[in-house]
């Protein structure tokens, strides 16, 4: 069973590590908006290149970027293919009561199949590259706006922070637990699904017990370290902007023009 990479951070050099993570936020962001400006094969393909061009200056191996994709596969396979037998348009290959193939339906389904890989590959660049507290403070930034009407966004920051943090170590909690209870005799990956999912079950008060936990002896260690989260708090980590980031700037700019310039109107 392949690791989540939610909220891994995995160390490393290159240019992208240099980059200021509300910039990366920003950019992770505007790309998931932009990449639906893509509407022809020539704009996928821009698309295509810039993502695997982000990807190729993380200086890390595509095993990992493909740990990323992996679990969400089959999700992005049965979208593609709603798209394949229930678009039609164009010229029609086979059809059988409520279900056609068509040279519109294809095309649909391989754009859709692009789009939510990229989407995925830029956020595990984002994800990999960027430490779970640099992102809480890059999402504490954006928020700021809020303070204006009153929203507690230092709260919202530290619970973000927190979550990030705990969500790798509650999947390693979640897969030693299954490999222990596999070590028993139990089987998680045969029968049908009422079967599965029963065999999931007792998975479920192990789990919560060790997150209860966990939750406990977080908040003992913040108390005794006189935590206290008001208004005025300092970071050890003051995030800066740098030259790097103009580097991160022009590239997603780039993109944009050649979407703009591209795309089909």
């Amino acid at each position: 069973m392949s690791k989540i990479l939610i909220g891994r951070y995995i160390s490393g050099n290159s240019l992208v590590y240099k980059m200021d993570p509300r910039g990366k936020l920003l950019a992770t962001i505007f790309f998931i908006l932009i990449v639906f400006m893509a509407n022809n094969p020539l704009s996928y393909l821009i698309v295509t290149v810039f993502s695997l061009v982000a990807v190729a200056a993380t200086k890390l191996k595509p095993k990992i970027f493909w740990d990323g994709v992996k679990p969400l596969i089959w999700l992005i396979l049965f979208t593609s293919f709603l798209q394949l037998f229930f678009t039609v348009g164009g010229k029609v290959y086979w059809r059988w009561t409520i279900f056609a193939v068509s040279s519109y339906g294809i095309e649909n389904a391989i754009f859709i199949f692009i789009r939510f890989t990229v989407i995925i590959l830029i956020s595990t660049v984002m994800t990999v590259t960027t430490m779970p507290l640099e992102i809480a403070d890059a999402i504490e930034w954006i928020l700021t706006p809020l303070k204006l009407i009153k929203v507690p966004v230092d709260k919202i920051a530290l619970v973000m922070s927190i979550a990030l943090r705990f969500v790798p170590t509650l999947f390693d909690e979640t897969f030693k637990i299954m490999n222990a209870q596999r070590s028993r005799g139990a089987d998680f990956n045969n029968g049908g699904l009422i079967t599965r999912a029963k065999a999931v079950t007792p998975l479920l008060v192990p789990l919560f017990i060790s997150s209860l936990e966990t939750a406990i002896d977080l908040s003992t260690a913040m108390e005794s370290r006189g935590y206290r989260g008001d208004e005025g708090r300092t970071k050890f980590r003051v995030l800066k902007w740098s030259k790097y980031d103009l580097v991160n700037l022009g590239y997603f700019a780039s993109l944009i023009v050649l979407l703009l310039v591209f795309r089909t109107h």
